[in-house]
């Protein structure tokens, strides 16, 4: 099978609650053509960002089921508690309905708050033993309750991942917000071209310095756009671990976490020079899954321009040398799943219609 596990979906104009485009937390217009929240746009770039169409996408393009994720736009930071409520609870809703009506075809995320851990814990109960559903879409970055910005490992959310842990989930680490607490001029798309990956080493350095891929063994971890920086900056990391440890005291070395088996990355990091050094620190594409993050212009889209095809990069990979056919189906197929379910991949399969 080809499993895209980097995926996302709009709900369609007449689906969202008035409620959302009253208090101008998020909406579509009936033109379907920007999603929209206060004083923000964004355009809808292409018509695969809505179900029937994505299906038609999907099998134009082979593939086969797809992991669709929250939408960031949706994370909450900042809201009021009941505002934030409404909406998170109402993009979990959608998403486990489609995952309900579309079983062979979508496993959906769900997202929660962690700014407010009694109510995050409860929506994790219902979405995972009402709803059903598996994958945990966390931000890499949240605001507390008194304004704070912290990082999603910080230690006040320890009873989230406690109890991800006890129900086993796959977890997504994926960046957003970081215009609201990185003061520079929001322009040439700085924070979706530079700082998102930041956001996501700074995620990752504190989920490996404080050893929690030990501590919770029975989570699996992904950090999206490939944890392009994570790879990059591991001698950076390790050398100001061993030359300054007094900042460090009760952590863990850096180098410890590198190809572990419960920290995956996806393939989303658009060139091959990145990928190869993704497969070289992670010593074989084991922890590696394939992400479309369609239909983003940033994902891998039908795109003259842009020269680009849905799975492009992978093929390119095979072609040089870096990966084989057989990595190449492994990081399509089997790999996505043992990121989603673990060693217990039968209920899986079975609602996907997978032998």
């Amino acid at each position: 099978m080809r499993i895209n596990g980097h995926s996302h979906l709009l709900p369609y104009p007449e689906q969202i609650p008035s409620y959302l485009k009253e208090k101008e937390i998020f909406w579509i217009d009936e033109d379907r053509e920007y999603m929209l929240q206060k004083d923000w746009k964004r355009p809808v770039t292409d018509s695969s960002f809505f179900l029937n169409e994505k299906l038609e996408w999907m099998g134009k393009n082979e593939i086969d089921h797809a992991v669709v994720l929250n939408l960031s736009q949706l994370y909450g930071n900042g809201l009021r508690i009941h505002d934030m409520k409404y909406a998170l609870r109402f993009q979990n809703d959608f998403n486990a309905q489609v995952q309900k009506d579309y079983p062979t075809k979508f496993t959906c995320g769900f997202v929660v708050h962690a700014g407010f851990i009694d109510g995050a814990c409860w929506e994790i109960e219902r979405c995972v033993e009402e709803l059903g559903l598996q994958v945990l879409c966390l931000p890499t970055h949240y605001m507390d309750s008194i304004g704070t910005w912290r990082g999603i490992f910080d230690k006040e959310t320890a009873p989230i991942f406690e109890l991800a842990n006890k129900y086993e989930l796959a977890i997504e680490i994926h960046p957003y917000d970081g215009e609201k607490f990185i003061q520079l001029q929001n322009k040439s798309w700085r924070f979706h071209l530079i700082w998102m990956l930041a956001q996501c080493a700074d995620a990752y350095h504190f989920y490996t310095l404080d050893g929690l891929y030990d501590k919770y063994p029975n989570i699996r971890v992904c950090f999206a756009h490939g944890g392009q920086l994570n790879h990059l900056n591991i001698g950076r990391r390790t050398q100001g671990f061993d030359g300054r440890p007094d900042l460090f005291e009760g952590q863990t070395r850096p180098r410890k976490a590198i190809g572990h088996p419960n920290i995956y990355f996806d393939t989303l990091v658009h060139d091959t020079f990145s990928l190869e050094l993704m497969v070289r620190r992670q010593k074989g594409t084991d922890q590696i899954i394939l992400g479309l993050d369609d239909p983003y212009p940033l994902g891998e889209m039908e795109s003259e321009r842009q020269s680009s095809y849905p799975g492009k990069l992978l093929d390119l990979a095979v072609d040089e040398g870096i990966i084989t056919q057989e990595q190449h189906g492994q990081i399509w197929d089997d790999n996505v799943v043992r990121w989603l379910c673990g060693d217990k991949v039968e209920k899986f399969a079975k609602r996907i219609g997978k032998n």
